[in-house]
């Protein structure tokens, strides 16, 4: 998808081409009407996460969806949850501001189709429904709590045209906040087939919460760090089984989520994450080992002094590198592709599909 400006929306001058000036009409003819102004059809999308919440606003022009507006906010939905199973009050006051600047921008962008979708937080929360009660009460906003199967369905959607040319088994991953999802699967150029998938229910901050390390000493990091690869081995298992079948093949392996375009954004060295420079790139899978453990191993201030990684996302990191690598011990292809692409993407498709504008989706993978 490729940016573009909003419509003015202005109506014709009078004068211009649309028709002629009224001093210049014969007398006794009858003025012509009025021509409406004809908004585009525009589609939006907000996916609703453990750690984050985004939006993207966008238009069918010339067989290609235009993103026109986004909107991306950290907002811990997950924090607590794996202790409490309940969503806490705070999370709900930061997910309801920022999701009423998402319906702000629906109301200014004129939206046409719209889908709002709750992931793993919501799905796991004994109040996840309170929550979107409220944020229909209080933004309009109608959140649909999916299944971890149409989760796994609109990811792979939306990034899969990413996927590495070539004939080996492909593997997509989600690394979300609450959880992880594997999808197996066939790609064309419009479309994607899943052969066989999985979800775990380990995510960044579910991890995080489940085995931070006690104190932030290289030991403790490293003790921590070892029980998050072996609660993600575990969880793992019955899919690595199933993926011996390719053992010796090419294989191919796009991820999409912010721990891979964070750690693709450590690989470039970027000053500033830049999605043009990320996404769709491919980085050697042993490089991605190698910052993964660099990253472990630094103290929570280093890690929050790299660029693209941040205060915000320093003790969320971690556990990312930690589901990173156990995909690839089950699935050890020689590069992982990145996307800043997903779950949203996957939703503009379907909508525009519904509003008969099938947008052709090129393929732009990146060496």
């Amino acid at each position: 998808m490729r940016q573009m400006a909003a419509p003015s929306g202005r109506s014709p001058r009078p004068g211009s081409k649309m028709g002629p000036p009224a001093s210049r009409r014969q007398k006794g003819e009858t003025p012509p009407r009025p021509v409406p102004v004809v908004r585009p059809r525009s589609y939006a999308a907000i996916d609703l996460g453990t750690n984050n919440c985004r939006l993207l606003i966008a238009r069918p022009h010339e067989g290609e969806l235009v993103v026109i507006d986004a909107f991306s906010r950290i907002v811990r939905l997950g924090e607590g949850l794996h202790a409490t199973g309940r969503i806490s009050e705070a999370a709900m006051d930061r997910t309801v501001a920022a999701l009423a600047i998402c319906a702000d921008k629906l109301r200014r962008r004129h939206v046409t189709l719209s889908r709002a979708v709750a992931t793993e937080a919501c799905r796991r929360a004994v109040n996840g429904t309170e929550l979107a009660a409220r944020v229909r009460r209080e933004t309009g906003i109608v959140l649909d709590i999916i299944s971890a199967a149409e989760e796994a369905r609109l990811a792979a959607l939306g990034c899969h045209n990413l996927m590495e040319p070539g004939e080996g088994p492909a593997l997509i991953f989600d690394i979300g906040g609450g959880s992880t999802e594997l999808m197996h699967v066939d790609v064309s150029d419009h479309d994607v087939k899943i052969h066989d998938w999985i979800s775990v229910p380990w995510g960044v901050v579910s991890l995080t919460e489940h085995a931070a390390p006690g104190e932030d000493s290289l030991a403790a990091r490293q003790a921590s760090y070892a029980r998050m690869r072996e609660v993600t081995r575990s969880a793992f298992a019955a899919f690595a089984d199933r993926a011996e079948r390719f053992a010796n093949l090419p294989l191919r392996l796009l991820g999409t989520s912010g721990t891979v375009t964070t750690l693709a954004s450590v690989f470039l060295e970027l000053p500033r994450y830049d999605r043009r420079a990320v996404d769709g790139i491919t980085v050697p899978a042993t490089a991605m080992r190698d910052i993964s453990r660099r990253l472990a191993e630094a103290s929570l201030d280093a890690r929050a002094e790299i660029a693209c990684i941040g205060r915000e996302r320093a003790d969320l990191v971690v556990a990312g590198c930690a589901i990173l690598e156990s995909i690839i011990d089950l699935w050890p292809a020689a590069r992982v592709g990145v996307a800043d692409r997903g779950i949203r993407e996957g939703i503009l498709r379907t909508l525009a599909m519904q509003g008969r504008d099938i947008p052709v989706t090129r393929r732009e993978h990146r060496k």
